[in-house]
């Protein structure tokens, strides 16, 4: 019987399916034996359930669903022949496989006959092991039959008993795109509450025409003319009245029912939301019970006695959240029995169980769940980290000696990095944490690592619940505007000019006694000095247990969103994570928090100060200009050169590939039509360089339409810039995000 209910409800959902359609597939061959997509299909059904049932430890079942696979296997290498004696075996096997399933669930035992009879073994058939052999031209023996003329592999139904379907099984790709509708949603409600405070202007609009009427009316009585005039006057004024007042009427009236509309659409958005929130919630134990036997494996390979201690296991979380945290959690794990567990004679040395224990552990965090791998090992290296940090040149000693040791601890989590001195099949490849990292930022989420010499080390993942929608607090920064994740957000004050000191070379501020970065946004994203304004407000952004203050123009306040990847050829922008079309109308580039604390920390990064006098650094680049016309050229290379980049010039794509030869560039601006090599066959030719694969290529060029534009990102261009719609601005600010 299976314990767990979550892996039961699973189990029983997945095998219900895998048994019906086993029974059509069998059906279906009886009548078309030759069919060999049918016996395919059915193959790959017995197959599945194998295996779903070896994850379980069902050995019956396992069994039972190997016989089946192997005789179907053998008929798709045409060695069996699908005789009608043949699919009868298969048809009692499967019905034995319902009884199994059901005795696997129910845990009572359930009567059915043996797997293996008389008659089944010899030159005939044994299901029972998963063998066959060549197919005995005698017929079966008579299998005991119960009464009514039902067998025992298939009771005859009851028609009388009412049917229930307890659980429908939908592709999470419709569930993925109902989410999305749902988030779509939740944007028509935040700009439905835009269209209110139209509506609420023009009402406020027409009071004041209102009061405007009726001045004019008290005016003309005190006006002494004509009789004649005057009547004319009031005849117009008491139109004019009445306009105005069936006018005031309707706005009431559209305003009340619009807001009795948008109450009901927001009471029902919020309904839906978490109804298919909860649709795709899944406990954290459907990923959980993957590790167990892996922990196990893993430990006894290399000689280690592990225990795993898993705790949270019933927390639920988004689907998506589960999927790709699966390949994480194993580099976590794998890494704490590699490098953080001991070899039982070392751990007795030093006082320590033979055993070592490895604990997974969820639990709920504010709107979230943090996730710990926690190990009871030797717990990291502090000396190794820092030579390893020296020898690859990402700080320099006197740096080094000043960091925290959270802050050298949260060094392995780069890429590439590894104190290992020898290759396992576990580690010693330099990759694994720095993949957790870039994973667990990816779902919005972080991870902080804490570690004591001879004690263990504890990796601490913080994620959402969900993914399917976004706040954001948003931010003005001239004329633009930024979103950053609510969750990500400390604090935000005001703050004044004689506030700003210097830090290490950067702008700082004082924040609960502490000194805290806080650049400019504008230098974080590199804008150009148009988008600066007075930085009046600084947003503390929180990552892990680092801080960094953020200085914009303003607040505008807090919005839900639903955040849309960038699409090619912009699939990673540093600093940025999406972009978003707020209530409003206008569009939000969202902001990614842990990309704006490495650039900020980032060595060499040049900020501005303008309280501190300071001018901001700019070092350009090369750029290679490959343009046929003189004419043309000449004008990129004026417009290129404004801009302060030192630019090379081809004439073709021939050309260009020499000068690529001779030096090295930033970015490749390059026309389309040029004779010798077009611009086309000069991009995939770069593209086929393993050197020149990060090298930024633009396309400029009078070719315009869409299909021009799909072959020229087909071939690796970065950005395609049309020349009947050229823009110099479009070019530089291309340049700057590339580069």
């Amino acid at each position: 019987m299976i314990e767990d209910e979550e892996l039961a409800k699973l189990f029983k959902a997945e095998s219900a399916e895998h048994l019906a359609r086993l029974d059509d597939g069998l059906l279906h061959l009886e009548k078309t034996p030759s069919d060999q997509a049918i016996l395919e299909e059915v193959f790959r059904e017995s197959h599945s359930l194998k295996g779903a049932a070896r994850m379980l430890g069902l050995s019956k079942i396992e069994t039972a669903s190997h016989g089946l696979e192997t005789i179907l296997n053998s008929a798709r290498k045409g060695e069996t022949p699908l005789m009608p004696d043949v699919i009868e075996c298969m048809t009692i096997v499967l019905g034995d496989l319902r009884k199994l399933v059901q005795e696997a669930l129910e845990g009572a035992p359930v009567s059915h006959p043996p797997l293996q009879g008389e008659g089944w073994g010899g030159d005939g058939l044994n299901l029972a092991d998963g063998r066959s052999g060549i197919m005995s031209p005698h017929p079966l023996p008579n299998l005991p039959l119960e009464g009514g003329g039902a067998t025992p592999d298939k009771p005859a139904p009851n028609f009388t008993e009412p049917f229930h379907i307890e659980t429908v099984r939908v592709e999470t790709r419709k569930l993925d795109d109902l989410l999305t509708l749902v988030g779509e949603l939740s944007v028509i409600e935040g700009r439905a509450q835009h269209r209110q405070l139209l509506l609420d202007a023009l009402q406020e609009q027409w009071v004041v025409l209102e009061r405007s009427r009726r001045k004019f009316q008290l005016m003309l009585r005190d006006v002494k003319t004509e009789a004649s005039t005057s009547e004319a006057l009031r005849q117009m004024l008491h139109t004019e009245t009445e306009v105005l007042a069936q006018l005031g009427a309707r706005i009431k009236v559209a305003r009340n029912a619009f807001c009795e509309d948008g109450a009901l659409l927001q009471i029902t958005v919020n309904t839906l939301k978490e109804r298919v929130h909860a649709v795709r919630l899944l406990p954290l134990s459907t990923v959980f019970a993957l590790f167990p036997r892996m922990v196990r494996d893993l430990a006894k390979q290399q000689g280690k006695e592990v225990e795993l201690m898993i705790e949270g296991g019933e927390i639920s979380m988004d689907k998506r959240i589960l999927e790709e945290m699966k390949d994480p959690l194993m580099h976590l794990l794998r890494n704490a029995l590699d490098h953080g567990i001991e070899l039982p004679a070392e751990r007795e040395r030093q006082g320590k169980p033979r055993g070592g224990v490895v604990r997974l552990r969820a639990v709920r965090d504010g709107g979230g769940v943090l996730l710990e791998v926690h190990d009871d090992g030797r717990g990291l290296d502090m000396e190794a980290i820092r030579q390893v940090a020296l020898k690859h040149g990402l700080h320099d000693e006197t740096t080094l000696a000043a960091m925290t040791p959270a802050q050298l601890q949260q060094l392995i989590l780069r890429p590439g990095f590894s104190t290992s001195t020898f290759v396992t099949e576990l580690s010693g490849r330099g990759v694994g944490l720095d993949v957790v990292r870039a994973n667990v930022e990816h779902l919005k989420g972080d991870i902080r690592i804490e570690s004591s010499p001879q004690q263990g080390t504890v990796m601490q993942v913080r994620l959402p619940l969900s993914l399917a929608t976004t706040r954001l607090l948003l931010a003005g920064v001239g004329d633009r505007l930024y979103g950053l994740p609510i969750e990500s957000i400390y604090t935000s004050r005001r703050i004044r000019e004689e506030n700003i000191f210097t830090l290490e070379g950067r702008p700082a501020i004082e924040l609960d006694g502490q000194s805290l970065i806080a650049p400019c946004l504008v230098d974080l994203l590199e804008l150009p000095a148009e988008n600066q304004g007075n930085e009046t407000v600084c947003i503390v952004i929180q990552v892990g247990d680092e801080r960094l203050g953020l200085r914009v123009d303003e607040l505008l306040g807090e919005e839900e969103v639903v955040a849309k990847p960038l699409g090619a050829p912009l699939t990673r922008v540093r600093n940025v994570s999406g972009l978003t079309i707020l209530g409003s109308g206008e569009i939000c580039a969202v902001l990614n928090p842990a990309d704006l604390m490495r650039s900020a920390h980032k060595p060499g990064t040049k900020m501005r100060s303008a309280e501190l006098g300071m001018k901001k650094e700019v070092v350009m680049a090369t750029i290679l200009l490959v343009e046929d016309s003189a004419l043309v050229r000449a004008m990129e290379k004026r417009i290129l050169e404004d801009a302060g980049y030192e630019v090379v010039v081809a004439v073709d794509g021939l050309d260009a590939l020499n000068a690529l030869g001779r030096r090295s560039f930033a970015a490749v601006v390059s026309d389309i039509n040029m004779p010798n090599m077009d611009g086309l066959m000069l991009t995939a030719r770069i593209r086929q360089e393993p050197r020149y694969k990060d090298l930024p290529v633009i396309l400029v060029t009078s070719l315009a339409s869409d299909d021009d534009k799909r072959r020229g990102l087909e071939v690796g261009a970065n950005a395609y810039i049309p020349k009947p719609s050229f823009d110099q601005r479009v070019l530089l600010e291309t340049l700057r995000r590339l580069i």
